[in-house]
Formats: structure tokens, C-alpha cells, sequence
């Protein structure tokens, strides 16, 4: 992940995080406002309640004329007249009886619509009868439709223990109720408790599910939270009415009982959007700010770790103490590279002089050998056959310099990259005993087993390349081994082909061990060699793709192993 990303994300989670606390408020709030909207249905529906029960209770008074009925019954007179008078005096009241003491119908008055669909009555075996008559009190049934009307009847006890019945409609009363709007979708219900509602055929009907509102009086919250509908979802609450088995239910769309909700829902959403894009759009310019001086500090830092001291940092990009740190970065890469220019020319001196050491010896012994025998064969005081002699010497000082001269060489071509390999199918068996040949009786002079086991018939290398790495390691090992044996082995496995050259000399201690490879890097001082061919070696070796590396213990011997990579195919 980039440090841009990286800022950006944690800008954008700073801003954004104390939004979360406040969403979740936003909801508990919402959901106690909704609680609200109900609670307030409900209030509505108990106060409702209280009206109904209120014009129940009026009842009581506009049976006054139930004494009249009593005195004329004692007196065994008809009080039909007094019940026709009392039905003119009451729109409401649809039909009056006289019931005995046992419940059975003694003298009736009333609408002949009702008349004829009531028939005779016989209360004998209602268990009410017997409980009015020992507590007088005004006794209400439930509602019922009669006629398209909603009506309820009722039972009053009369002092000479006959009981007055009638029927009582409740048109009025319900048709103000549903005339009562909250909003435009509320109204008000009688409901009964089968979910069922009162209402006559040119009253509103809703299509409420009776078995929800049934299920909703069943429960112990008075608020109903969900009421669906074939098209639509309403809301409210119920109170129990003082008619039995009735319930005042307060109802309205769900839409709109919380359109002030949905309203400041909109509004906070389009204010958290705000917010949210505004915390993108910060963020991001911020990080951009912010992200792009330190990650091109981060840049320059990278490559100046890897020698590069020209970076530079467009200054124009900090901002702050930004401008200041990336002009003092500018400064400081500046330094260093001049430090660095200075290290360079210490370094080329101390290898020059450290070249010049190391050569000098070598290349004054053949010179002045060269010169001696030049002045005495000038002279030409030599006879024949020391002249002869005296030219075999020259010419081996001469090789001696000529080889010497190579290696440097060889140096300066490996480091500017002009020795590269070609590649060709090598005759490894072959190719290890020319290289014992050579060398053999260098080998025998000392006594050395010099062996060779090539388990590797072929490998793609340069011949000769390969053959002077061979060499080189096999010479070194005989050089530097005074008894024992040297040994060459070549084998292979899946992915790689392995030469190893193992002695049994002097071994190599850890302080020489760490920069064996290094030019002009001598182990003995006192053995022949100028301390390129194990730098050489190596370099030709990584030109191949493999490796060169040493395992040695001072005074047993050491161990080389050259590892050249098989091509894929």
C-alpha cells in the first residue's frame, strides 16, 4: 500500500469515525420519536375511550322515565305509551321492552323495521339477569349491526324488579368519530375483538386484516407498530372501550405518520453526503499534500542508500517545515556527494598504491633480471652455453611479466564489464584432465595424489573461461598444500552442475576468509602470485550465472565449489 493510500485512508477514518456514535443516536433517536407518534395515537384512542364511556354513562340519565314505567307496572297498567314517548324523546334508542322477573317479554315499543327482526324475548337463560337483580346497575352489551347500524343493547333493573331492555344506536356517535381526521389518513375505530369494524354501509371501510388487529389486542403493547393492508402499511395504537369486547383503534398510513421522519432522514442524509464528500475531498488533498513531499523524500532517500547523490527534491513541492526539511535534504545530498567524490579519489589512490605494492616486487625482479643479462651478453664475456643459458632465463622473466601484465588486464576488463562468456557445449572430462596434466607435475614434485572424477559428461560454458577458473583453483590448491592429496570432481544434480576442488593444506583463517575474493588479496605472502586469480575466477563464474564460494578449516584444507546453473528448457 502506498504512503498516499495510507494517509488518505487514515484522514478519511479521523473525520468520518465520529460520525459513527452520532448514526447510531440518529437511530435510537428515530426509533423513540416513532414510540412518540404512537404514544400519542394511543392517547388519542384512550381519550376516545373515556368519551364512549362518558355517553354510556348519560344513558343513565335519559332513563329517567324508567320510574314512570315502574309506577304504572304497580299499578297494572300498559306503559306502552311511556315507552313510544321515551323512543320519540331518543333518536337513539331503537327499540324498548319490558321484561319480567324472569326475563321473558312483557310490553315492547319501538322502530317496526327492528320490531320485525327481533323476535319475542325470552332472557330466562341469561346468567346476567340474576346478578342485575341483586346489583342494580345500567348493564351494556357489545355492538352489533342491525339494519346497516351499529347498535348495542342494554338492560336497566326496575324497582319492582322487572327489567327494562332496549336497543341503542351508535350511528351518531361512530359517525362523528369517523369523521374525526389526523392528517389526511387517520381516523378513528370500534373495533370488536375479533378484529372486526363497526361501521354502516355508508361509513369508510377499511381493508384491515381482522386476524392482525386481533393479534394486536391480544398483545400487552398498546401500540401497533405495523398493520399491512393489501395496498397499504398503517400504524397506531388501541385502548379497551367500556362496551364489552370493543376497542378504540387509532390508525393512519404508515407514510405518512412518520413523514416528518422520512423528511429528516432526507435532510440528514444529504447532510452526511455533505459531510462524507467533503471528508473525501479533504482527505485526499490533504494526503496529496501531504503525501507527496514525503514520498519523494522517501524516493530520494531510497536512491541516495544506493549511491545516488544526485537526486534532487523539487523544492516547490513542500509546504511548511516540509520546504525547509527538503531543502536541507537538497544540501545534504549535495555534501555527500562531494564527500563521496573525495572518498573516491582517497580510494583510487590507496589502490593504486596498494597496486603498486602489490606489482612492483614482481615487475622489478624480471626487469632487473632482463637488464642483468642484457649487459652481460653486451658485454660478451658469456660463452655459448652460458649464453644459451642466460636467454632461457630472460624468457621466463619475460612470461613472468607477460602473465602478470594479463592478469591485470583481465582486472580491468572485468570491471568494465567486457568479459562475457560464450557459451558452448563443454567436454568436461576432457577439460578436467587437461588441467591435471598441467599441473601434475607441479603435483608430483611435492608428493600431492592429484585426482580427477568427472561425473558431468557435458555443460554449456565458455571453454576457456571455465578451463582458467579449473585451473587457477587446482594451481592455488597445489600451491598451497605440502602434503596430501588434491582433489577434482565434477557432478550434477536437477537444477545445477558443481566443480569442486578439495586440498588438504594449509586452510584459510576467517580473518582471510572475508576477503578472499577481493583483488590483490594474498593469503601468503611468502608463496608466488599477485592475488587476481580468485578475483578473476569469481567474477567469470557470475558472468556464467553461478557462483564461487570456500569452505576451509585452518590447517585440514579448504574446499571450492564453482555452481553454474542448468539453462531451463
Amino acid at each position: 500500500m502506498s504512503l498516499f493510500s495510507k494517509l488518505f485512508k487514515l484522514f478519511l477514518a479521523i473525520v468520518l469515525m465520529p460520525l459513527v456514535p452520532m448514526l447510531l443516536l440518529l437511530a435510537y433517536y428515530q426509533v423513540q420519536l416513532k414510540d412518540n407518534i404512537l404514544e400519542t395515537h394511543a392517547n388519542l384512542a384512550q381519550i376516545v375511550s373515556s368519551s364512549l364511556n362518558q355517553h354510556i354513562e348519560d344513558l343513565s340519565w335519559r332513563l329517567a322515565f324508567a320510574q314512570h314505567i315502574t309506577e304504572l307496572l304497580q299499578a297494572g297498567k300498559n306503559p306502552q305509551s311511556v315507552l313510544q314517548e321515551a323512543l320519540n324523546a331518543n333518536p337513539d334508542f331503537l327499540m324498548l321492552a319490558v321484561l319480567d322477573k324472569n326475563g321473558k317479554e312483557l310490553y315492547r315499543a319501538g322502530d317496526k323495521q327492528i320490531l320485525a327482526q327481533v323476535p319475542a324475548l325470552d332472557l330466562k337463560d341469561d346468567p346476567s339477569l340474576p346478578e342485575l337483580a341483586r346489583q342494580p346497575r345500567l348493564s351494556v352489551s357489545s355492538f352489533d349491526v342491525m339494519a346497516g347500524r351499529p347498535i348495542s343493547e342494554f338492560i336497566y333493573p326496575l324497582p319492582n324488579g322487572d327489567f327494562l331492555y332496549g336497543i341503542m344506536s351508535f350511528f351518531s356517535f361512530l359517525s362523528r368519530l369517523q369523521e374525526q381526521r389526523i392528517g389526511v389518513t387517520g381516523r378513528i375505530y370500534i373495533v370488536d375483538q375479533d378484529g372486526s369494524v363497526y361501521a354502516n354501509d355508508y361509513q369508510y371501510k377499511p381493508a384491515f386484516d381482522a386476524e392482525a388487529l386481533q393479534n394486536a389486542f391480544t398483545s400487552q403493547d398498546q401500540l401497533i407498530k405495523k398493520l399491512k393492508t393489501p395496498q397499504e402499511t398503517y400504524v397506531g395504537a388501541f385502548a379497551p372501550s367500556p362496551i364489552l369486547g370493543a376497542y378504540v383503534a387509532v390508525l393512519q398510513l404508515k407514510s405518512e405518520a412518520y413523514r416528518s421522519i422520512y423528511y429528516t432522514n432526507i435532510i440528514l442524509a444529504l447532510f452526511l453526503l455533505s459531510i462524507a464528500t467533503l471528508s473525501y475531498f479533504g482527505a485526499l488533498t490533504f494526503a496529496e499534500r501531504l503525501g507527496e513531499p514525503i514520498g519523494a523524500l522517501a524516493h530520494a532517500a531510497d536512491e541516495v542508500s544506493h549511491g545516488n547523490f544526485d537526486e534532487k527534491i523539487d523544492e516547490e513541492i513542500g509546504w511548511g517545515e516540509f520546504k525547509q526539511l527538503i531543502a536541507s535534504f537538497n544540501k545534504m545530498t549535495a555534501d555527500l556527494k562531494d564527500y563521496q567524490v573525495l572518498q573516491l579519489q582517497a580510494q583510487v589512490s590507496e589502490m593504486k598504491e596498494q597496486v603498486f605494492r602489490a606489482v612492483a616486487h614482481d615487475l622489478r625482479a624480471p626487469l632487473l633480471g632482463l637488464q642483468g643479462y642484457l649487459y652481460i651478453l653486451q658485454s660478451g664475456k658469456a660463452s655459448p652455453a652460458e649464453q644459451k643459458e642466460y636467454l632461457e632465463q630472460m624468457s621466463q622473466a619475460a612470461r613472468n611479466l607477460s602473465s602478470l601484465l594479463e592478469e591485470v588486464l583481465d582486472v580491468s576488463r572485468v570491471q568494465a564489464g567486457m568479459m562475457t562468456p560464450k557459451k558452448e557445449s563443454v567436454d568436461v572430462p576432457a577439460l578436467l584432465k587437461n588441467v591435471a596434466d598441467t599441473l601434475r607435475p607441479a603435483a608430483q614434485e611435492k608428493n600431492l595424489e592429484l585426482t580427477v572424477q568427472a561425473d558431468v559428461p557435458r555443460l554449456p560454458a565458455d571453454p576457456k573461461l571455465l578451463q582458467r577458473v579449473v585451473m587457477n583453483l587446482v594451481s592455488n590448491a597445489v600451491k598451497f598444500t605440502d602434503k596430501g592429496f588434491v582433489r577434482v570432481r565434477a557432478y550434477e544434480d536437477e537444477k545445477t552442475y558443481y566443480i569442486t576442488v578439495q586440498d588438504t593444506g594449509i586452510g584459510i583463517s576467517d580473518s582471510d576468509m572475508k576477503g578472499l575474493f577481493q583483488k590483490y588479496h594474498q593469503v601468503r605472502t611468502d608463496r608466488p602470485g599477485y592475488g587476481l586469480g580468485l578475483f578473476i575466477s569469481r567474477q567469470i563464474v557470475q558472468a556464467h550465472g553461478g557462483t564461487l564460494e570456500a569452505v576451509s578449516v585452518p590447517g585440514q584444507g579448504s574446499t571450492f565449489t564453482v555452481t553454474l546453473p542448468k539453462e531451463k528448457k
